[in-house]
């Protein structure tokens, strides 16, 4: 018996290729292969096709194909919001359909079957709350009170007017131009929810991401659980070691339990790592959401900072620069009269390199993790002195 390498391979590809098209913008993955895949994936790949379809079809057909794109990535449309659906429906369904009937089993009870219908049912409530809630929209009549709930910083949000809805754009709000409105407290629009993630719908896109990480988790134990209980059932390991004389050892029984499990349980073991996949990925998002609540900051602040401190950086490199070329041309002036230095003095002394003034992020929004993590489960809105707000 030999261990399935293609099925491993194929396993191991389709990995890279999830990886590569979810997180290769991420910075651990700069100037690395999945960097470039992620590149050829997301731009590459649509231009060459692009080129491909006005060559064999013609103009015409590259503008259809345009059209589909501007429609998909420019325009509020539910066609990630069905992909969700679906999804959730045909895992869920082949869960049912090829898994339950070894509940109960023996490590799995069978109350997971009743188990596992709340927790899907719960996830599809936090769907629909974070994709049909109104994100926080700035309106003429709104606008005053979330002008004075959220004070200009003066760094990344200044004073200034909308200029599509044509009234003051409070501090941490934007407009969106898929959704064509203000939203106060921007996240960014979401094309899974089809909605816009603001001040009033955070908690529920971050509740929704939480409980589909533990969700995964929770399909990935019972599945390995059940594939476990199997095992032990059907006394496979007995009969490797007892009949076969395979030796008792990990290296030893791997090969023979995979194959055996990949040819009676294969759709279990393909579901097990699809959801194992899908938590690594849920996990990381739940985490950087976390990190963002935890601080008061959102996405689109956190892109705004940073181009804030690469401005600021190279700022402060060129005034220290400029403040020591000054100062060595000083120096260089009034020395001119002196015995110049020993070559080899000059050779081993190092350059002083001028010392730049460090950024330091000044977000005033941060009250602290407990006051933060209460603005985002209760926003500034759904509060009794907001409406009482009034602008200066």
């Amino acid at each position: 018996m030999e261990v399935p390498w293609l099925l491993v391979a194929h396993g191991l590809v389709t990995a890279l290729v999830v990886v590569s098209f979810l997180c290769g913008q991420w910075p651990i993955f700069e100037g690395t292969f999945v960097q470039s895949i992620n590149h050829f994936l997301t731009f590459g790949a649509y231009h060459y096709l692009l080129r491909f379809v006005q060559v064999v079809c013609g103009n015409g057909a590259r503008d259809l194909v345009l059209g589909v794109e501007q429609y998909c990535c420019d325009r509020p449309n539910p066609i990630l919001q069905v992909f969700y659906v679906a999804i959730i429906g045909v895992t869920y369904f082949i869960f049912v359909q090829t898994s339950f009937k070894y509940i109960p089993g023996y490590y799995v009870s069978g109350w997971h079957r009743y188990l596992s219908i709340v927790a899907v049912a719960v996830g599809a409530i936090l769907f629909v709350l974070t994709s049909f809630s109104d994100p926080g929209t700035v309106t003429a009549e709104n606008v005053s009170q979330y002008v004075s709930a959220y004070p200009y910083d003066n760094i990344i949000f200044v004073e200034k007017e909308c200029s599509t809805c044509k009234i003051p754009r409070p501090a941490r709000a934007k407009h969106c131009r898929i959704c064509d409105k203000c939203v106060a407290r921007f996240d960014h629009h979401c094309g899974w929810m089809n909605n816009c993630i603001g001040e009033k719908n955070t908690r529920y896109f971050v509740a929704f991401l939480v409980w589909h990480f533990l969700l995964c988790v929770y399909g990935t134990v019972v599945l390995c659980f059940i594939l476990a209980g199997e095992i032990k059932e059907r006394k496979v390991i007995y009969i490797l070691t007892a009949y076969y004389g395979i030796k008792n050892s990990f290296s030893g029984l791997f090969p023979h339990v995979a194959q055996w499990l990949l040819a009676l349980h294969n759709t279990q073991i393909l579901l097990s790592v699809f959801l194992a996949i899908l938590a690594l990925l849920l996990g990381g998002f739940c985490a950087y959401h976390a990190h963002l609540c935890l601080t008061n900051t959102t996405t689109n602040e956190s892109f705004k900072w940073q181009d804030y401190i690469m401005w600021m950086k190279k700022e402060n490199e060129a005034k220290a620069n400029a403040a020591a070329l000054k100062a060595s041309m000083g120096s260089a002036n009034s020395d001119a009269h002196k015995t110049p230095p020993s070559k080899w003095r000059a050779f081993f002394v190092r350059s002083r390199r001028p010392s730049v003034e460090p950024v330091v992020k000044n977000n005033i929004y941060d009250r602290g993790m407990i006051r933060n993590m209460f603005e985002v489960i209760v926003p500034l809105s759904e509060r009794k002195s907001f409406s009482r707000r009034k602008s200066d």
